[in-house]
């Protein structure tokens, strides 16, 4: 059995105080709102605070309105008709009822990178020398390369992106607003750009047609190896959003400058799905060949532009993801 490290347990009632906690103890103190991600690393001592900050009984996390609250858990997203379908798609699609009950959309916007070499437990790692993500000297997946390759796995950040949403980051010092797909470096330790003494606190969206696919070997509890999503903006324009292909979630900007002012016929779809599979580059750090999930993201782009288009999508999506929403 994996035990928790020993820490210290903090449950402020507002973001100030949360703040302020954050600030006076330093790189001591994390954040932990659901803990569906944090917990199991504790447990793998790839992360090890003396200090968690709850977020989770902090009323204004949770509100809704013109933004939705970080703390907002991805049950309730997927239970809210009026916010965009992409949007819920990505959330059902998250592991498990029970996980998704207490996950929070923050966190998952949040959640650490992934890989092969990293996600196993302290014996495990140790076994091997560790990785260049945790303790270690070399990246195992590209020994040459003195960056981690740890892969993004949120999926509600690439459903996110394609709708043009914005974050809003709260620290003592004051507040800053950003763009989602700005919030995120290609790196798979720096994966984001949140400062520590920062609080994610709220998500501004846009209402937009939207759609997300998602490639995982099971039908359920898996974290993608592809998310593909896509979304017509007020504007008219369409973007496409990949996730899971890179250290970060990103916006294709070379097939999302092609769709602009044209109409989906068969002949866009296609040129739109080689476009984005020129710039999937999977590492060998996930499930299922690397080759085969770049090839494949052609495909799920034809879908996701398919069902944008009008198109009736539902026993695509029941034999690709198992589900329909």
């Amino acid at each position: 059995m994996m035990r928790l490290p020993w820490f210290e347990y903090r449950a402020p009632r507002s973001i100030g105080e949360a703040a302020r906690i954050l600030a006076g103890e330093g790189p001591e103190a994390m954040l932990i709102a659901g803990g569906t991600d944090l917990l199991p690393n504790m447990k793998r001592r790839q992360m090890a605070p003396k200090i968690l900050v709850s977020l989770r009984h902090i009323p204004e996390m949770k509100r809704n309105g013109s933004a939705l609250g970080a703390g907002t858990t991805l049950t309730e997203i997927v239970t809210k008709t009026e916010l965009p379908l992409g949007l819920r798609q990505a959330a059902h699609q998250v592991a498990t009822v029970h996980l998704r009950n207490m996950g929070t959309l923050g966190g998952n916007l949040c959640l650490d990178t992934r890989c092969n070499y990293y996600n196993q437990n302290y014996e495990w790692r140790k076994a091997i020398d560790f990785c260049l993500k945790k303790d270690g000297a070399i990246c195992w997946v590209a020994t040459a390369s003195k960056r981690c390759v740890a892969m993004s796995s949120t999926d509600c950040a690439p459903a996110l992106m394609a709708i043009g949403a914005r974050v809003k980051l709260v620290s003592a010092g004051g507040g800053r607003e950003v763009a989602l797909e700005d919030f995120y470096n290609n790196d798979g330790i720096d994966y984001l750009k949140r400062r520590p003494d920062e609080i994610l606190t709220e998500i501004k969206i846009e209402s937009s047609a939207s759609c997300y696919w998602k490639l995982r070997r099971r039908g359920a509890f898996d974290f993608p190896v592809l998310g593909v999503a896509a979304a017509i903006r007020s504007d008219g324009d369409i973007r496409i959003a990949l996730g899971a292909v890179a250290s970060r979630p990103f916006l294709v900007d070379k097939a999302n400058e092609f769709l602009k002012g044209k109409k989906l016929t068969d002949e866009v779809i296609e040129e739109a799905g080689r476009l984005v599979a020129s710039r999937a580059k999977p590492m060998d750090n996930a499930d299922l060949d690397l080759y085969w999930r770049k090839e494949v993201s052609a495909d799920f782009v034809g879908y996701a532009l398919r069902e944008l288009r009008g198109d009736d999508m539902r026993a695509t999506r029941l034999r690709i993801t198992r589900y329909a929403l």
